[in-house]
């Protein structure tokens, strides 16, 4: 194998989302509830521990200021403190509904602030969304996959010899997609003659290039990883810098005043059109096809596997876009925080609906495996329950509870060696 395909290989394996894993730091701030499983019944009173390490040993008289509140609310207690002997024990005090509520500490150590947070979870599996099912919800979505099925795919591939290796072939894909747009990808194809299951993997928030799944399609697998912003995923990463700064810098509120307009709309439907161009490969066994991704692409693998009856299995990291009305109901909803601080817009609300991962999880047929933490600041624990706790069909959830909005090899692991399972059955 060359060192650039090694390379690859290593991203794919450690970076399979947007998010990497945490860094340490020199000075660790640890934050935990005294339950291990880090859950409490409503009513019942919690007590965070935290204590400061440096070289592994605790930090005398260091100073801390905390808070404690309802995760992504105002806090409802802000204090500072002294620990004399390195270690503190906080009364975090309550919640008389599912929720979670999270203590937030910074220690300052030789100048340098330090910060950890730790949430305690209040009957999480009894969290129901915020968010409003339109009545004409399933008749949209059919409508517009109708107009998708009468738009050609018109594939174009590309191969790029430099990412091949001895046992797959690597293609830049171009096809169309909807709404006059163009859809792009990176394809992996196992180089042995035979059928294959096909893997659709589905991406984080932001823009970027894309290396492609060369790792699972050296398992046997057809791999797409995809765009979502109609633009080649191979250019220089100048032109994705731009691009973010520039014309799709806040996207994910784009036209929301209407439905059909909304930026989203073709981002989900071209997600059913890669599995058009995947289904329709000659080296797909015609079978088995799963769909995984993080963050933005935990909620395009549930979207996608809602929408389109060929999804068999999905794998979702800690998926956004979930109970976005939550922060109208004074409670944390799911990134990207559309109704958190803006004014809020009627017709804003009412695009919501058609678009939020919970009313896409209803309608979920296939199993699931779900992973997230208690401590994810950008897609907030509630808002992910709230679309889990709406899922009838079989799911299992991992949860890593110190985890914030990052994926740790174990996740990857876990979720991907699953989704490669099922599919060879």
């Amino acid at each position: 194998m060359s060192k650039f395909n090694s390379i690859l290989l290593f991203l794919v394996l450690c970076c399979g989302t947007a998010f990497s894993q945490p860094v340490e730091q020199l000075v660790k701030v640890m934050v935990a509830p005294e339950h291990t499983d880090w859950t409490y019944r409503t009513g019942e009173k919690v007590k965070f521990t935290v204590t400061v390490f440096e070289n592994g040993n605790p930090v005398k008289d260091v100073k801390i200021s905390y808070e404690v509140g309802p995760e992504k609310m105002q806090p409802v207690k802000k204090e500072t403190a002294v620990l004399k002997n390195g270690t503190i024990v906080i009364d975090g005090g309550t919640m008389n509904t599912p929720g979670f509520l999270r203590c937030a500490v910074v220690a300052e150590v030789k100048g340098k602030n330090y910060r950890r947070i730790a949430t305690a979870g209040f009957a999480p599996s009894s969290i129901q969304p915020t968010i409003t099912m339109p009545a004409d919800f399933a008749d949209f979505w059919n409508k517009g996959k109708a107009e998708l099925a009468k738009i050609p795919v018109d594939a174009r591939t590309t191969l790029l010899p430099e990412r091949c290796t001895e046992k797959v072939n690597v293609y830049h894909v171009n096809m169309q997609g909807y709404g006059n747009s163009r859809l792009y990808g990176i394809l992996c194809v196992p180089k042995k003659e035979g059928k294959y299951p096909a893997i659709l993997r589905v991406p984080g928030a932001g823009v970027r290039p894309y290396m492609g799944d060369i790792y699972r399609a050296e398992q046997g697998f057809i791999t797409l990883e995809i765009g979502i912003h109609g633009v080649p995923v191979n250019l220089d990463p100048g032109v994705y810098t731009s691009l973010a700064s520039g014309p799709l810098y806040g996207y994910p509120s784009f036209n929301m005043e209407d439905k059909d307009r909304y930026y989203y709309k073709r981002v989900y439907l071209n997600c059913v059109r890669a599995n058009d161009f995947l289904a329709g490969l000659p080296e797909y066994d015609g079978a088995n096809l799963g769909v995984m991704g993080g963050s933005q692409g935990g909620a395009l693998s549930i979207v996608t596997a809602s929408l389109d009856a060929r999804v068999k299995y999905l794998a979702a990291m800690y998926p956004a876009l979930c109970d976005v009305t939550g922060y109208m109901k004074g409670r944390a909803g799911g990134w990207p925080h559309l109704f958190r601080n803006e004014p809020v817009s009627k017709d804003a609300v009412a695009t919501a609906g058609y678009y939020d991962v919970v009313n896409f999880a209803k309608g979920l047929k296939v199993p699931g495996y779900y992973t997230w933490g208690y401590n994810d600041e950008t897609c907030p624990p509630t808002s992910m329950y709230a679309a889990y706790n709406s899922i009838t069909a079989p799911k299992d959830l991992y949860l890593l509870l110190e985890t914030g909005h990052a994926v740790w090899p174990e996740q990857q692991e876990l979720l991907g060696g699953w989704l490669m399972k099922q599919l060879k059955k």
